[in-house]
């Protein structure tokens, strides 16, 4: 398949993403058949479903995963494999939002949620690339550069051993001169990010968890004390909780849901495999990163020895071919050295934006829990997310837990392309601006 085949369906088929090359196989996952009985129901068998299915099966609670294609499908095995500690909000502007108390849960929730994952990643030996080397921002120009600077401050007062990186050191660890400095954050990474899907949802299985693809759930209805969920094919699962792990895939099955956040569709690609003195120029130790532009850049070097760049994005499902002639274009830019790249594989996902830039967990009924919004950095923290959700699922009183909030449908919704398209555009000119 040519790229020009395949970015007439690169958002919804995950076969033309490199990590479908290099996953690891994929457990049997059956779609859900007859009536079923289960403690919690879960739909979506992302990260946050999949890592909520892990938490209750280890607590011996009856889960049923519900997901309308395969585990992984959506942005969970399509990102960029980038684990990055934190929101994007920085420490004190965490204080800011929900008050010392609260604030300091969410650091430290948000901030530890590396360490959760690969932790999980150990103790079920999933075979998915991790390495948990750290994670590089570098400074596009002097106003990212005081960014960098301040980000590391705050959490360095939080006993974080941070490293801020001087030009030259910014060129050596990166493979990139054009940064004026960098601040490097130990508890980042790298990982495969559909193997990572496909060995939660093997680890679950193991647990006991039924994992059920090719199952979508068009209704859920209260019934008694209960709910009960009704898939596509009239198979029916009834639980007395019922986690929604839908994030950017997010329909209209529960109310209002879909209309409080904003999907932004990414863009990736992936070369040829690299020759081997270029493979140690990028990234030599391992690191990832992601700079500090407003429309950010994204690259490293992935197992097989192929460089990925991704960055840019939409609002919309139109063909991304110019997106991608940018993302070429940044490569360029970023590793003039490397001379024209040959690109093999092209593809993009969907990420969930919310109006105050935080993950989401809302309580949308008794009994009935969501969690979303994650901004692209979802990998670490939806996993945090799915043990959350499962705790409030089972607890009757969740102590020093990710703050609830209430579901606020966005005004002006369907305006929200035209918006977006404008403010990126504006981004766009700041950035270059800046970088004067």
């Amino acid at each position: 398949m040519t790229l020009d085949q395949v970015l007439l369906r690169d958002d919804h088929d995950l076969s033309t993403a490199i990590w479908a090359a290099t996953a690891i196989a994929a457990p049997p996952t059956p779609s859900l058949a007859g009536n079923v009985r289960a403690d919690v129901a879960i739909v979506g068998g992302g990260y946050t479903g999949l890592s909520a299915a892990l938490h209750l099966a280890e607590r011996g609670t009856k889960a049923v995963v519900l997901e309308a294609k395969e585990p992984g499908w959506g942005a969970s095995g399509r990102n960029f494999g980038q684990v990055i500690a934190g929101l994007k909000l920085d420490p004190d502007a965490m204080d800011a939002h929900f008050g010392r108390e609260i604030g300091t849960v969410v650091r430290n929730l948000s901030g530890g949620a590396p360490d959760y994952l690969f932790d999980i990643v150990r103790r079920y030996a999933i075979d998915c690339d991790a390495n948990q080397s750290g994670w590089i921002q570098p400074a596009h120009a002097r106003i990212g550069l005081r960014q960098v600077e301040s980000r590391a401050a705050q959490w360095s007062k939080h006993g974080v051993k941070v490293a801020l990186l001087d030009r030259a050191r910014t060129a050596e660890l990166v493979g990139a001169e054009g940064y004026l400095g960098a601040w490097l954050d130990p508890r980042g990474g790298g990982v495969q990010p559909l193997s990572l899907a496909r060995g939660l949802a093997r680890a679950a299985i193991g647990l006991g968890v039924a994992v059920h693809g090719d199952t979508r759930v068009v209704r859920i209805v209260r019934q008694g004390t209960d709910w009960r969920l009704t898939a596509a094919n009239g198979a029916t699962v009834t639980a007395a909780n019922v986690i929604l792990a839908t994030n950017a895939y997010s329909d209209d099955l529960w109310p209002g849901l879909r209309r409080s956040i904003v999907p932004v569709r990414p863009f990736l690609v992936a070369s040829a495999p690299l020759g081997e003195n270029a493979r140690r120029n990028i990234f030599p130790h391992g690191h990832v990163g992601s700079d500090t532009k407003r429309m950010l850049s994204y690259f490293r070097v992935e197992r097989t020895g192929r460089l990925l760049m991704g960055g840019r994005g939409s609002v919309g499902h139109g063909r991304g071919a110019g997106i991608y002639e940018q993302l070429r274009e940044d490569t360029r830019r970023i590793l003039p050295w490397l001379g024209e790249v040959k690109w093999e594989y092209a593809w993009s996902g969907w990420i969930a934006f919310t109006k105050d830039h935080l993950p989401h967990l809302h309580e949308l009924a008794p009994g009935v829990h969501a969690g979303l919004g994650y901004q692209g950095r979802g990998i670490a923290m939806a996993l945090v997310m799915g043990r959350e959700l499962a705790r409030r699922a089972t607890e009757r009183k969740v102590e020093g837990g990710w703050p609830i909030v209430r579901l606020q449908p966005l005004a002006l919704h369907a305006l929200r392309k035209p918006v977006l398209h404008g403010i990126r555009a504006y981004w766009r000119l700041r950035d270059k601006l800046d970088a004067r």
